[in-house]
Order: structure tokens, then C-alpha cells, then sequence
């Protein structure tokens, strides 16, 4: 195992790497990225991420069908929608997130932003003190306050049952984080970037274990705890910038010491 300041200048330099705009063409985030106004990127943003497990390929094409069916305006078709534009989105799938949960999501989502404030408001209000764990158990709160399908509770994931949230960590840290490189969009100004957690997903999990960053060998949400401590010890104001290094060696080279 490198020792620790061996091991920070490897994720610096990994960092760099892969925290640039050619990350992009390959991402789901590119999805969001065709937008210009906040609230299009938020819910595109959102959207996507929900979408987000599987082949990115596979989750890039779902992305875009989906914005094609919103007219690739989702702010506007989030406000607006009939009845029939609703009806559009019954055949949409992906994996296990289907047309009835599809339909839902537009449906809370307009009532986020018609009866919250939005997103951003949302999260901002209810952010805690180091992590954004209970922000996102109070959101899905909210998410959920509209009739609903029970079946559909299992796409937004609870961190108060032990979840990691890997798709809600990755979104917030598309909405919050800020720098010069262009892949982060930093729109949510009033949320710091050193309460954003890794997302942790099998590859980012088995390049850390392979690093000695932890040992656990579940993708919870201890372990998630456990890998934001360990980052912020690497930088305590920007610690998920390493989430390029550790996806970025467990995707694009199989990393393994």
C-alpha cells in the first residue's frame, strides 16, 4: 500500500487526468451539459442520474431519449405538461425504472417546483452540518409526498436504511462542485463542496479498497463515511474531486495494485 502523501500526489495527478472536458463525451453528465438554463441542467441533471447504472453507453442513449420526449425543453414540459404529453412516457424504460415511474417523476417534480421552490432550494435547506446524507432523506420525503406507486420508492435511494445513494451523491456533486475544468456545473452556490460525498459504486469502491483508502467490503453507506474521511484528509474543501481518479482508474484502466 503507498504510504499517504505517495498516494495523494497519485490522485492529484489522476485527478487531472480525467477531471477535464474530454471526460465529458463519454458521461452521462454530457446530457445535462446540452443545456444552458439552471433549471433545464437541474432536472436533466436529476433525471440522468436517476438513470445512471448500467452501461454508460446504454445510459447516455436512455438520457437522450428521454430529453427528446420532453421536447428537450424539461424545465418547460416539468411546468407545463398535459395529460397527453404524460401519455408519451408510458413506453419509457430502462432497466427496471419503467413508464409508471417515469410519469411519477415528472409529476413530483412539477410539484417540486411549483410547491418547493426547486431543487436547489430543497437541498439547500435541508443540507447537514458535514454530509449531505440527510439532505437527501429529507428530499426523498418530499419526493414522495405526492401519490405514488410503491414501487417506485426504490429508484431514489434512503441513507437512513444504510443506502449509499451513489446516483443522489453523484448529482449533487454535478450540481454543487465548482472549479475551472468545465465537467461540474457548481450552480448551487450555497451548499459547500466539502460536504459532498463520494459516490460509491463497484468501481470506485474496489479501486479504493485497492488502495488501502478502506477495507470494508459493502457498498454502504458506512463505507461511504469511511471514504469521505479518508479524502477530506487529502483536501478538506474539494474532497469528491477524487471521484475522477478512483472512477477513472477502475473504468478506463481496470486499475488493481
Amino acid at each position: 500500500m503507498l504510504d499517504g502523501k505517495v498516494l495523494k500526489e497519485f490522485l492529484d495527478e489522476k485527478v487531472v487526468q480525467y477531471n477535464n472536458r474530454s471526460f465529458i463525451d463519454t458521461d452521462p453528465i454530457q446530457i445535462p451539459h446540452q443545456f444552458s438554463v439552471k433549471e433545464d441542467i437541474e432536472i436533466a441533471g436529476f433525471l440522468v442520474a436517476t438513470l445512471a447504472w448500467g452501461q454508460r453507453k446504454t445510459i447516455i442513449n436512455k438520457g437522450k431519449k428521454l430529453m427528446e420526449l420532453m421536447g428537450n425543453s424539461p424545465y418547460d414540459f416539468i411546468l407545463n405538461h398535459s395529460e397527453s404529453d404524460i401519455e408519451k412516457l408510458s413506453d419509457f424504460t430502462h432497466r427496471t425504472f419503467n413508464g409508471i415511474d417515469c410519469q411519477f417523476y415528472i409529476k413530483s417534480l412539477h410539484n417540486i417546483y411549483t410547491n418547493h421552490s426547486g431543487l436547489e432550494t430543497i437541498f439547500t435547506l435541508n443540507q447537514g452540518n458535514t454530509q449531505m446524507h440527510e439532505s437527501i432523506v429529507n428530499f426523498r420525503t418530499i419526493f414522495f409526498e405526492i401519490e405514488h406507486w410503491i414501487r417506485t420508492r426504490k429508484h431514489l435511494a434512503d441513507p437512513s436504511t444504510g443506502a449509499a445513494a451513489k446516483r443522489m451523491h453523484m448529482f449533487l456533486r454535478w450540481m454543487v462542485r465548482h472549479d475551472k475544468n468545465g465537467v461540474d456545473f457548481g450552480l448551487w452556490k450555497n451548499i459547500p463542496m466539502s460536504k459532498l460525498s463520494c459516490p460509491l459504486d463497484v468501481h470506485t469502491g474496489n479501486v479504493a479498497r485497492s488502495l488501502g483508502l478502506i477495507d470494508r467490503r459493502q457498498d454502504d453507506i458506512k463505507t461511504v463515511n469511511l471514504l469521505d474521511k479518508k479524502l477530506r484528509e487529502f483536501d478538506s474543501d474539494d474532497p469528491v474531486k477524487y471521484d475522477f481518479a478512483l472512477f477513472g482508474l477502475g473504468v478506463h484502466e481496470e486499475f488493481r495494485l
